[in-house]
């Protein structure tokens, strides 16, 4: 199971790409609620997440999903219930992934990027404490995978489906939604 957290103020690319690519690589993906069950974007568009905070079965997480986006990212850190799971999860060794500000804010805030190579929005990679920052759209070290927001989106999304679906099925869904098309 993966959950994708959502709070008031998320970067919309960055959570619906992950979660539609996932979904049609066969993956079981559920929107939490942070914030309530009707979540609003950085860009006013609301979305009804399928589960709150409190639903949640941890023990059955495969990944947890942090999409970025202010004041998105940090209304995510300042959620203990949210900074608890995501310590649960790399702890327990699941995948843990943020895109644009989360990497910077949680993870490195959280202090879980040291010893890794990292990528993050722009700017923000002095928030990734002892990482090693890569200009890279997407960038997975074990089973933290980072990415450096909207423009990475899909790369993101691939990135997770070939560490759950493998490589293989990564590059069947980007072969189905024009990814890596020459121009």
């Amino acid at each position: 199971m993966v959950y994708v957290l959502l709070a008031e103020g998320f970067e919309e690319t960055e959570a619906i790409t992950p979660i539609d690519l996932l979904r049609r690589a066969g993956v079981e993906v559920k929107l939490v609620g942070v914030t309530g069950e009707l979540v609003h974007g950085s860009h006013g568009i609301g979305i009804q997440t399928e589960l709150t905070m409190d639903q949640v079965d941890w023990d059955k997480t495969d990944m947890v999903v942090l999409p970025g986006g202010m004041p998105g990212t940090k209304n995510l850190y300042a959620d203990e219930r949210v900074t608890g799971a995501v310590r649960k999860c790399y702890d327990e060794g699941k995948y843990v992934a943020a895109i644009c500000a989360a990497p910077s804010i949680i993870l490195g805030g959280m202090g879980l990027l040291k010893g890794r190579k990292a990528t993050c929005y722009p700017g923000m990679e002095d928030g990734m404490t002892g990482a090693t920052p890569l200009k890279r759209t997407c960038v997975v070290d074990g089973r933290i995978i980072t990415a450096c927001g909207v423009g990475g989106a899909l790369d993101f999304g691939c990135a997770l489906v070939s560490a759950l679906r493998g490589e293989e099925q990564a590059r069947r869904i980007a072969t189905e939604v024009v990814h890596h098309v020459e121009r």
